[in-house]
């Protein structure tokens, strides 16, 4: 695992990761476009740095893309420049807006000058989780057993949508202010996870549903009997402005996107559980095959 967690921190630094597919053209058709969907062919899709279904997602879409002939690129970015991107039209896509409040704020900011493709799940949430074993079930007894969980909070980065939930809320709701707060970011906040797992010590880490980290060590979230984090999020595909009009078929394909959490588990345990390295392609290529008929439906 300690590799596996190397992995994903050189995979975060990465800027650019480029895949050239074949594409179409003919008589008639605007250059660089597909003849028979009327699309554009080169795509750039954005994907958020760390947050790993957002990763999967876009690894599966990259690949099905290909095989339809379009030539598909995925920068990595934080989700400020990635919104300002996509806004600015140097990004045409991203896979893991949250809404109604992980990316409030930027929607806020950019929502007039980009577009809504639609919602792929909407059973996400945010949450609190501990080791499986630790000695408490609840958010409301965390305060109490501060000391046993070494008087810390992990969390994510200082900007995420999470971070500002439990600051705002988590924190005061539950009395917690006497425990130290800690933001860096996802990578680090699942080193420290992994660490105190492997050493047997208390920890908990602010977290989200669907992640792979669920299917990877033994931790539950504790319980919210004040809802503070009871909103339950939809992750949304959003495009540039104009989206539609440069792949009209693509954007008809993700408006019927969906998929479940059970689906997304399984695709983000074959990369991130299963698979101890970044290079996605063969993974993705064989989880496609094992659900082809899932797959396929995603373009029928």
């Amino acid at each position: 695992m300690k590799k596996r967690m190397t992995s994903l921190i050189a995979a975060g630094a990465i800027t650019a990761l480029a895949l050239t597919g074949c594409s179409s053209s003919g008589t008639g058709t605007e250059p660089g476009a597909d003849s028979q969907t009327g699309d554009k062919t080169d795509i750039t899709i954005a994907v958020f740095n760390g947050w790993d279904e957002g990763i999967a997602v876009s690894e599966l879409w990259k690949a099905i893309l290909t095989e339809q002939g379009y030539d598909v690129t995925l920068e990595y970015a934080d989700p400020a420049p990635v919104f300002v991107g996509l806004s600015e039209g140097d990004y045409d896509a991203t896979f893991d807006v949250w809404l109604p409040e992980t990316h409030a704020s930027y929607l806020e900011e950019y929502g007039d000058k980009i577009a809504d493709l639609g919602a792929w799940n909407n059973e996400s949430k945010l949450t609190l989780a501990v080791n499986e074993d630790a000695p408490i079930d609840s958010l409301a007894e965390l305060a109490e057993h501060a000391d046993e969980f070494g008087n810390r909070i992990i969390g994510i980065e200082p900007g995420a949508g999470l971070t500002k939930a439990t600051e705002e809320r988590v924190i005061p709701g539950y009395g917690l202010e006497g425990m130290e707060y800690m933001t860096s970011s996802t990578a680090a906040m699942l080193t420290e996870l992994e660490t105190a797992i492997a050493n047997g010590e208390n920890i908990v880490v602010t977290l989200w549903e669907p992640h792979w980290a669920y299917g990877a060590f033994p931790i539950r979230n504790l319980e919210d009997p004040e809802g503070t984090l009871a909103t339950v999020e939809s992750i949304h595909t959003y495009g540039k402005a104009g989206f539609a009009d440069d792949f009209p078929q693509l954007a008809e394909w993700l408006a019927d996107f969906e998929m479940d959490l059970d689906t997304l588990y399984s695709l983000e345990k074959a990369m991130f559980v299963d698979y101890d390295g970044s290079d996605f392609g063969p993974i993705v290529e064989q989880w496609i095959a094992d659900n082809q008929e899932y797959v396929d439906s995603l373009t029928s």
